[in-house]
């Protein structure tokens, strides 16, 4: 999922704003006992889609520059992605593929194809905040996670879960333990990461809630170090973050499999 983070839509909706009306109704979430495994799953579905096809703009800021890419991007089920740069001019056609585990980069300027090992996963997509793991991001929160209810409150009328999820044993991550709040209609709002020391490390935000591709969806997403959070100095820590703002998204009820295959992220043209 390419993954609604500007603080200001999120902080508005709670200062009082009044949210649309939830997706999915209660009768629909309180059938069965609710769990964090089926909030965490819902979720992860309900944000994510069948399949989807969307435009994105990032802009990756600090304090002395800011930078604006376009990302389009499609995903299938749980496992697949494929997203390409289209602007600025000198990095139009930088792709990237997430097939399963496996990911995969191309560079035009090179023509070459690289396939990241696990160890790159963490490591920064395009000097933004983000990792090459959070954009392409799969069903790993599902597989590689248990996810427990640790608090409930209730905001204009919403419920909102607070969920721990730690990693089962020897499953393939990086992080300690990640928390996530989900709003009663599985919109996610906020997801923080933490090391194996269970400091945090950073924070993603979601906001700007409004009807995009026929449902509820989070338009602005926020991801930042921790310390930016938290520090006081708002020059040099808290001005340090990467926005992404959805332009367009369209759920569909499926998409070919030819589009995630390097054959595919090898010739943007084809990208159709």
């Amino acid at each position: 999922m390419l993954v609604c983070f500007l603080s200001t839509g999120l902080l508005n909706c709670r200062a009082g704003q009044q949210p649309a009306t939830p997706a999915v109704p209660d009768a629909m979430l309180y059938r069965k006992p609710v769990t964090g495994d089926f909030l965490v799953k819902k979720s992860f579905y309900y944000m994510r889609g069948t399949a989807s096809i969307s435009t994105v703009e990032m802009i990756v800021h600090r304090p002395e520059w800011e930078r604006h890419m376009t990302i389009n991007a499609w995903t299938r089920g749980d496992k697949n992605s494929i997203f390409f740069i289209t602007a600025p001019p000198k990095d139009n056609g930088n792709g990237t593929l997430k097939k399963g585990r496996g990911m995969w980069i191309f560079n035009p300027k090179i023509n070459r194809t690289i396939k990241l090992p696990p160890s790159m996963m963490s490591q920064s997509w395009m000097g933004s905040d983000f990792s090459n793991n959070d954009l392409s991001k799969t069903d790993s929160l599902l597989k590689d996670y248990t996810h427990r209810i640790v608090r409930t409150e209730t905001e204009n009328s919403l419920k909102i879960y607070t969920i721990d999820s730690t990693p089962k044993p020897d499953a393939p991550v990086i992080w300690g333990k990640l928390q996530l709040e989900i709003r009663q209609d599985f919109i996610l709002l906020k997801e923080v990461y933490y090391d194996e020391d269970s400091k945090p490390v950073k924070i993603l935000t979601t906001g700007d809630i409004q009807m995009m591709g026929n449902r509820l969806f989070p338009v602005m997403w926020k991801m930042q170090k921790a310390e930016s959070v938290e520090s006081d100095d708002s020059v040099n820590s808290k001005d340090k973050y990467t926005l992404l703002i959805y332009k367009k998204i369209k759920f569909v009820p499926d998409l070919p499999e030819r589009l995630f295959t390097l054959s595919n992220l090898k010739n943007p043209g084809k990208r159709r």
